[in-house]
């Protein structure tokens, strides 16, 4: 029972991981929105929009990891 319970876990740890790749894709929608109106912001607007998607990715990795370790057990 405790291993299916952990495997349901990381299950659902392995979904968070595509929750990140989605915030990353309207990140870069967005950028690319910003880009559209105003052209004279595109460095500013990187800077901020590289930022954003390597915080959406370390929270994939993170859920990544969480989902290895519970399958590990």
């Amino acid at each position: 029972m405790k291993m299916n319970m952990a495997l349901l876990w990381a299950g659902i740890a392995a979904l968070w991981v595509i929750g990140g790749g989605i915030g990353i894709g309207i990140t870069g929608k967005g950028l690319l929105d910003a880009l559209a109106r105003n052209p004279q912001v595109s460095g500013k607007a990187m800077v901020y929009a590289i930022l954003a998607m390597a915080l959406a990715e370390a929270t994939s990795i993170y859920a990544f990891v969480i989902a290895f370790m519970l399958m590990s057990k």
